[in-house]
């Protein structure tokens, strides 16, 4: 891959199936070690190659490792059709090109806007990573700007992309603006890589983006690089990242410059010692033999190959609450408003605790390996991906609901209004179910069945005159007069405090 640029000499174009998009990508270089890279911004990875610059840099990457990069949904060669995803999509999207290069893990190699996305995928799925370069990032791309003065900011950048106004190059590039190949290149570059429409939403979920919380949770070597006069994210937030990463590293170099591939690549030297001299490879986990199963009737708990995970796995009770929310709402997607309502009642800054609902579906993902589907609206659970008791209760019949019923629904959130109406539904659903069997039971002569049935009816509703009147029939029936007259007298006090009668006694014996 050296000489004039041409389009023989680049890897070929592939793409993953993400939730909702394709997703270009190329693979290239070495059979080992493979490193997965995340572009910054808006790119696109098959006319970059047109660039000397980046070709320089993705032919030294490609000298020594297995290189993967991808455009990000919504840019460059992946589909544009679709809405430029959240943090939690993006998060989804690096797993699916990692799937369809067939990859357990990697190396991730991430720039800027990359870095909050590539933290959050290690903190996720921890045994998918190897170990994290952080090239001019942050845990958030916010600036310390007033809003209005943002807004205005992305509104001019908005506006001047594609155009020969363009100032891209000043701020990412500044070494090279007096460069007019390079600006007009660029400025044709940036027309391939997005609309202005979608250009928005990128600079938009930048400062949405904050993964500050889970920092402390990486537990993968990290290596930080960083110019010292980084015009776009400044290098405090790559000294924030080292501080607050446990054991991470940090290097600074000289220059202004925010895209990786311009000035000097001395960095490249650091990487390279950084992956094959003191990185050690980690096992991957064990792919689990079936799908997670959720347990919410009769209590709480989520089973992984059939053991249960242990709260301390979680890290949050938070995160608990929104599984527990994405169960009740069987597959529909529940908006991301309402579960932050759910978890902070009192606050309101809708960006920030956006971000903050990213970590908790974060740690779902990380208990679940994946299961759950996120977009910058709503999330739901993949029914596909995980099973739940109340699934399997809603669609089956009388039979697979009495088996599934194993006490109320999620009986540690009786005083969640959104818990409320479906417990009541499945209560009576059941009370039904086994009422139906059990007057099966009663005339087929299995009348211990009867008695089964019958005390799981009244001990979910004391009230359920059905369910008294079988319980006191087997029990007659069975011979067991001691038992029928106690269960008797339980009928006859419940229905009386309703101000109902019932039959003596005597009156049923003789019956």
């Amino acid at each position: 891959m050296t000489g004039t640029p041409t389009y023989d000499d680049i890897p070929p174009l592939l793409y993953a199936q993400a939730r909702g998009a394709r997703l270009a990508y190329q693979v290239f270089g070495q059979d080992s070690p493979t490193i997965l890279a995340v572009p910054p911004l808006a790119q696109n990875i098959e006319v970059a190659w047109e660039q000397p610059k980046i070709r320089r840099m993705l032919e030294r990457f490609g000298s020594w490792s297995r290189f993967i990069h991808f455009d990000k949904r919504g840019t460059g060669a992946s589909d544009r059709r679709s809405a430029v995803p959240g943090i939690d999509e993006r998060v989804e999207d690096i797993r699916a090109v990692l799937d369809a290069v067939g990859v357990e893990s990697a190396h991730l190699f991430v720039q800027s806007d990359g870095g909050p996305m590539a933290i959050m995928f290690a903190v996720t799925y921890p045994h998918r990573v190897e170990s994290l370069i952080l090239c001019g990032s942050g845990a958030t791309m916010a600036p310390d700007w007033p809003e209005a003065e943002r807004i205005a900011r992305r509104d001019r950048q908005v506006a001047e992309w594609g155009t020969p106004q363009s100032r891209m190059v000043d701020g990412f590039a500044p070494s090279l603006a007096d460069d007019g190949d390079f600006r007009r290149w660029h400025q044709r570059y940036e027309r391939l890589a997005a609309t202005t429409d979608s250009l928005r939403e990128l600079l938009d979920l930048a400062t949405e983006m904050d993964v500050s919380e889970v920092l402390s949770e990486v537990t993968h070597p990290t290596l930080v690089l960083h110019r010292t006069g980084d015009l776009i994210v400044p290098v405090e937030k790559g000294r924030d990242l080292a501080a607050r990463i446990p054991g991470a590293e940090l290097i600074e170099y000289e220059g202004n410059d925010h895209f990786s591939y311009v000035g000097s690549l001395e960095w490249m030297d650091d990487v390279e010692r950084f992956i094959t001299g003191s990185v050690t490879s980690r096992p991957p986990l064990p792919r689990p033999q079936r799908p997670p199963h959720i347990v919410t009737f009769g209590r709480f708990a989520v089973e992984v190959d059939g053991e249960e995970v242990p709260i301390s796995a979680w890290g949050s009770r938070h995160a608990r609450q929104v599984l527990k929310r994405l169960v009740a709402a069987d597959g529909w997607p529940v908006t991301r408003e309402a579960l932050i309502d759910m978890l902070w009642p009192d606050e309101h800054d809708m960006r920030k605790l956006s971000a903050r609902l990213s970590v908790q579906l974060s740690a779902i993902r990380r208990v679940l390996g994946g299961g759950v589907i996120a977009n910058r609206e709503s999330v739901r659970l993949d029914l596909d991906a995980v099973t739940t008791d109340l699934h399997r209760f809603l669609g089956a019949g009388d039979k697979g609901q009495v088996e599934v019923y194993d006490g109320e629904f999620l009986p540690e959130d009786l005083y969640e209004d959104w818990t409320g109406p479906l417990r009541d539904d499945a209560r009576r659903r059941f009370a039904a179910a086994a009422q139906r069997l059990g007057e099966a039971a009663m005339d087929a002569g299995d009348h211990d069945a009867v008695v089964e049935l019958a005390r799981r009816v009244v001990d979910v509703d004391a009230y359920n005159e059905i369910g008294h009147r079988l319980l006191v029939d087997a029990l007659i029936a069975s011979g067991d007069l001691r038992h029928a007259r106690l269960a008797h007298e339980s009928w006859a006090r419940a229905m009386a405090e309703l101000d109902l009668e019932v039959e003596s006694f005597e009156t049923l014996v003789a019956s």
